[in-house]
């Protein structure tokens, strides 16, 4: 009897090699490689691929093809739809993933009391029995009767089912307890994950049945697995956020039918998930009054206009080298910005402790919020408040000039709404802007000391 090969794979990049390395000759990375047996791809799919071997698949012209007005379903949950772009496309494979605890689960659960008011639903777990998921769901509210439910881990067994019972959509929950019995590694194993995974595309696009996966997260925040599952996938959504905060941000990394700039939000309740319709609301609630080191940003997440409140402390340091932190915001950003301001505008932070947080446990990742952070600083320097009804957005350069932004009358509407009454942007930017069209009194600047002096006015 031949000896199966043994090959060691990278959990970062999929590489595979016949020996253990310390480094991943393909991505770079340290102590990646793991162990596992070579299999042949005519034995996994032993029984899906044999058949079709003898068939002539059928070609046809892109005219030929009819997509109808139904090629979506609604969730239900318009934060979900958003994120998606629009809605769940037949056929395809999305991959949720996230921390334990997070949420994925749950939003799950829930999308299935919507939907299943016109479609069927089959709810497989491999982590829970059909009596905890029936607990869930009560504790949810789930109470729709076209909702199935399997515990199971044998993916054969699995599909076999999904095509003779012919569902409108699969849960999958979750990947890493799937298993295939001709591989000998365990359950949760790069190979594993990755040739469920390729079975369950297969199933999915040969009964246009759409797919939901939940995938784990390793200790990185990365799903465990290799990256090529990610590849056999159509969307990576990904629940952020923090296990002492309510909020949760649903982000697509990857989406094949839609943008991967929209965000969803929701916030974490007793009762399950509820989708926050206005972000900036939630972001701004409990915004302290008349302190200074306080200023709201407007940052752009796809087509959707988010105000963010930046916090900054700079105060005199114990250390001898004085200490930097960011929450929220990019530390190299934060060292830049100072840079400027100690060069550009005379303001002296050499001996103290600068701490930036963006509240919420929001990121601030896009160069529009350099202004505001530079105002918080002035601010927290001199301790002088920011006015309340200021909001400010705009790129700094190292000459310490005001660059213009994208998207400006989308983020001047969204500040008009929020009540804000004074809007610093960048002045070239106002070029195409009709500023009578806004409740609101806009001032434009080309470089820091100017941003300043309308601040202080």
């Amino acid at each position: 009897m031949a000896k199966s090969k043994t090959l060691y794979v990278c959990s970062n990049c999929g590489f595979e090699s016949s020996k253990w390395n310390g480094r991943c000759q393909n991505c770079g990375e340290w102590n990646t490689f793991e162990e596992t047996q070579a299999v042949s791809s005519s034995k996994v799919v032993s029984g899906f691929s044999q058949q079709s071997r003898s068939l002539v698949e059928k070609i046809a012209t892109l005219s030929e093809i009819d997509v109808d007005s139904d090629v979506r379903y609604y969730t239900g949950v318009s934060e979900l739809d958003r994120v998606l772009g629009g809605g769940l496309v037949k056929g395809s494979i999305v991959l949720l993933g996230g921390e334990p605890g997070i949420g994925k689960s749950t939003i799950l659960l829930q999308i299935c009391q919507y939907m299943g008011q016109e479609h069927s639903i089959l709810y497989v777990s491999g982590e829970e029995s059909t009596r905890q998921i029936k607990l869930r769901a009560d504790r949810l509210g789930v109470t729709t009767e076209s909702l199935y439910l399997l515990a199971s881990n044998d993916v054969e067994s699995i599909c076999s089912t999904i095509e003779e019972s012919e569902p409108d959509i699969v849960i999958i929950d979750s990947i890493q307890t799937m298993s295939l019995s001709q591989i000998s590694s365990s359950p949760g194993s790069i190979t594993q994950v990755r040739e469920c995974t390729n079975l369950f595309m297969h199933t999915a696009k040969k009964k246009e049945i759409p797919i939901f996966i939940v995938g784990h997260v390793n200790k990185d925040g990365a799903i465990a697995g290799p990256k090529v599952m990610e590849h056999i996938v159509d969307a990576v959504l990904y629940f952020e956020g923090e296990r002492h905060l309510s909020y949760r941000i649903l982000r697509a990394v990857k989406n094949r039918f839609g943008s991967t700039n929209e965000i969803g939000v929701f916030e974490m309740l007793d009762v399950g998930l509820r989708q926050v319709e206005n972000p900036s609301e939630m972001l701004l609630s409990g915004r302290p009054h008349n302190v200074s080191g306080t200023c709201v940003a407007c940052i752009m997440e796809g087509s959707r206009p988010i105000l963010a409140e930046v916090q900054v402390l700079a105060t005199k340091s114990g250390f001898a080298s004085p200490r930097r932190m960011t929450t929220g915001f990019d530390y190299n950003r934060m060292a830049m910005i100072v840079a400027v301001l100690e060069k550009r505008a005379g303001l002296f932070f050499g001996t103290l402790d600068i701490y930036v947080n963006i509240v919420g446990g929001f990121k601030l990742d896009e160069p529009a919020g350099d202004l505001s952070v530079a105002l918080a600083l002035q601010s927290s320097l001199l301790d002088k408040p920011v006015n309340e009804k200021v909001i400010a957005f705009g790129e700094i350069g190292l000459g310490g000039e005001i660059r213009s932004v994208s998207h400006i009358p989308n983020r001047i509407r969204e500040a008009e709404r929020m009540g804000f009454e004074i809007c610093i942007v960048p002045k070239q930017t106002l070029k195409g802007i009709n500023t009578e069209n806004y409740n609101l009194k806009i001032i434009g600047v080309t470089n820091i000391r100017q941003a300043f002096a309308a601040v202080n006015e």
